[in-house]
Order: structure tokens, then C-alpha cells, then sequence
């Protein structure tokens, strides 16, 4: 199973309960709510996707399948942008 985590290059912090992110690489600025701020925290210490699909359904009580294709285009995106990496 691959190891997900977010690149290096990219600062951030946490404000009220939202993710405000910038890749330093490439001046990119990006802003996360609620949801993607669960999926960035846990990517920033390391996860699977199973992890992060099932965080999605336990905190906002999601069906598994609508998590899994919310998990998918979140991840799509940081993948566009260069800020995942799998190991």
C-alpha cells in the first residue's frame, strides 16, 4: 500500500480551522476548508488513501463511495499542483 505526503517546498498554517498554504517553489497560494484541512493535516504526517477515505466518512458522516470521489478529486488536485508524493 502507497504512502501519501504532501511535497516539500509547500508552507503552511492552520486559521480557524481552515488551511491557508503556499508553494514556495512556485509562488502558488492555496486555501483549504474544513474537509480538505482533515486530508492536509493527515498528509503532512503521512497516511494511505483507505486512511483518508475512511477519516472522511467517520467525521462527516459521508457515504463511502461519495468520500472516496470527494478523496479522489482532492487528490487529483494536489497531484496537478506537485504537492503529493507516494511512496
Amino acid at each position: 500500500m502507497r504512502t501519501l505526503r504532501l511535497a516539500d517546498g509547500v508552507e503552511w498554517r492552520t486559521v480557524d480551522g481552515e488551511i491557508v498554504a503556499l508553494d514556495i517553489k512556485k509562488g502558488i497560494y492555496f486555501a483549504l476548508n474544513r474537509t480538505g484541512a482533515l486530508l492536509w493535516e493527515s498528509l503532512s504526517a503521512g497516511t494511505t488513501e483507505p486512511a483518508l477515505a475512511s477519516q472522511l466518512v467517520e467525521r462527516f458522516d459521508l457515504d463511502p463511495t461519495a468520500a472516496q470521489g470527494d478523496l479522489d478529486e482532492f487528490l487529483a488536485g494536489l497531484r496537478t499542483n506537485g504537492l503529493l508524493v507516494e511512496t
